[in-house]
């Protein structure tokens, strides 16, 4: 059981923290992946560096949003608190508690925000200002999504050769920049090399 069982605190604790995450979350919920390991995994032990990654693998495997990694997320947090899956119906329930902590934590603040922003833009939008904003926020995004990159590639690096996992990861960003090839090829390639023991 990683991190016991949590209290409410810990549980208030996740909620804000999801909270805070929300509303630097400008690249989307996936550009905060960084942080939801600092907090998750490395502060507080509640998930294991595979259990993180395997979240995220999934919950962008499955059709529909891209935020769903974070009600696995969630889901896995509850499960450790409980003890995990055989503690049955605890088990159950807490995971239930993470995932609805965790995504009204994401989805509340951001969704406020961007329902008023996005209606002050459209009233706004003739600005220079707002132009420039919206210029400016395109180098952002992409640095948060290469902090996600580095951050999903280290953690699967600790539980394979390193070297493999980088040469794939950097073959996919070459990939992606370089052609309009769709990412679930690439993804069922990874998944590929991955049953394969390659990576």
């Amino acid at each position: 059981m990683m991190g016991g069982s949590l209290s409410l605190s810990d549980w208030a604790g996740l909620f804000v923290q999801f909270m805070a995450l929300s509303l630097v979350s400008v690249s989307g919920a996936i550009g905060t992946v960084p942080d939801m390991h600092r907090y998750l995994v490395d502060k507080h032990a509640w998930l294991t560096d595979p259990q993180f990654n395997a979240s995220i693998a999934i919950a962008q495997a499955a059709p529909g949003p891209n935020v769903l990694f974070v009600a696995l997320l969630g889901w896995n947090v509850g499960l450790n608190a409980a003890g995990g899956p055989a503690a049955g119906m605890r088990a159950w329930t807490l995971g239930a508690l993470g995932v609805l902590i965790t995504m009204v934590g994401i989805l509340l603040p951001s969704g406020l925000l961007t329902y008023s922003a996005a209606r002050w833009g459209q009233r706004n939008r003739h600005r220079r200002s707002v132009r420039a904003f919206k210029q400016g926020m395109g180098p952002i995004v992409v640095g948060l999504l290469m902090a996600t990159g580095w951050v999903l590639v280290s953690g699967g690096a600790a539980t394979s050769a390193p070297w493999t996992i980088w040469a794939t990861a950097l073959a996919a960003a070459l990939v992606v920049w370089r052609t309009r090839l769709h990412l679930l090829w690439l993804l069922g390639a990874g998944a590929l090399l991955g049953a394969l023991g390659w990576i």
